[in-house]
């Protein structure tokens, strides 16, 4: 495994961590003053700044893109519901392309309108199912342009919102359906605080291998925690043995950056920024 102690060459921060404080070109300007070598950005972020101003901007900084966030929310009630997923999904993939990310993440989304708070109906094998038309569609089209896509699996507390793929096995039986040959145009995100509890997790990252680990994330799950979607912790904080993990991810092949994504919104958000980012570096050489 990595020794991660001396410096901080393999850490990237998820731009979400931070997003309270600072807009995203600021964010590429602190990274990059401290050595951060990698960032993760969100769309919305991307959005705000403009995107061909911040592909300038990062490629002026030296910056690597260790994942882009996010595609997917794939289920709809009708065809035309799905076909505007397809297209934001083809957005998704263009402006990766442009920034030039490792992977686009795709958060594949549960039922339709539970995100919203008013679900349309209860099937979540039909929105599986969407989620699986979706992401084939999307990979032929990621193909071509060269973006591999990483499925991102959420914890079950998020099956009907957010993502009806919940475990990194239901994750990898989507690649081997649709990506057969483990051609590298489609694999996983291992998030760290999605994942960490489940008792297949080490036989599921060595399945993966390296073709299929594109992205690693970590943070840390706190006990107790305040709130499911925004009381991440940092890493060290909680009661994920990330350095175990790790370890698992790194024997199965990965070698890549080590993304922190935090979302903390009565902590980590209050914070001053350049704080955030000193404990992440900290928190990266003492605790992953």
């Amino acid at each position: 495994m990595r020794d991660f102690s001396a410096d901080h060459r393999w850490l990237s921060i998820n731009t979400a961590t931070v997003r309270a404080q600072w807009p995203l070109d600021r964010i590429v300007d602190e990274c990059a003053r401290r050595g951060i070598r990698a960032i993760s950005p969100w769309r919305d972020q991307v959005a705000a700044v403009g995107l061909e101003a911040i592909a300038q901007r990062i490629r002026a900084a030296g910056l690597a893109l260790s994942g882009y966030c996010r595609g997917g929310m794939f289920p709809a009630v009708d065809a035309a519901g799905r076909q505007r997923a397809l297209d934001d999904n083809r957005r998704a993939v263009d402006e990766a392309k442009t920034l030039n990310a490792a992977c686009l993440v795709l958060v594949v989304g549960g039922l339709p309108g539970a995100l919203a708070g008013t679900p349309r109906h209860k099937d979540i094998a039909a929105a599986r199912q969407d989620v699986r038309d979706g992401i084939a569609a999307t990979l032929e089209y990621a193909r071509q342009a060269g973006m591999p896509l990483a499925i991102e699996p959420l914890h079950p507390m998020y099956a009907a919102d957010r993502a009806c793929v919940n475990t990194l096995e239901q994750a990898l039986d989507l690649c081997d359906a649709l990506d057969p040959s483990a051609s590298g145009a489609l694999g996983v995100a291992v998030d760290l605080y999605h994942v960490w509890w489940d008792p297949k997790l080490q036989s599921q990252i060595a399945r993966a291998g390296k073709a299929r680990l594109l992205a690693f994330h970590v943070c840390d799950w706190l006990v107790p925690t305040r709130d499911l979607l925004n009381d991440r912790g940092m890493m060290g904080d909680g009661v994920i043995d990330i350095p175990r993990i790790r370890g698992w991810v790194e024997d199965a092949g990965f070698a890549g950056y080590s993304e922190v994504e935090i979302f903390s919104s009565e902590n980590w958000w209050k914070r001053e920024g350049g704080e955030v980012l000193d404990t992440c570096i900290e928190r990266h050489r003492s605790a992953t």
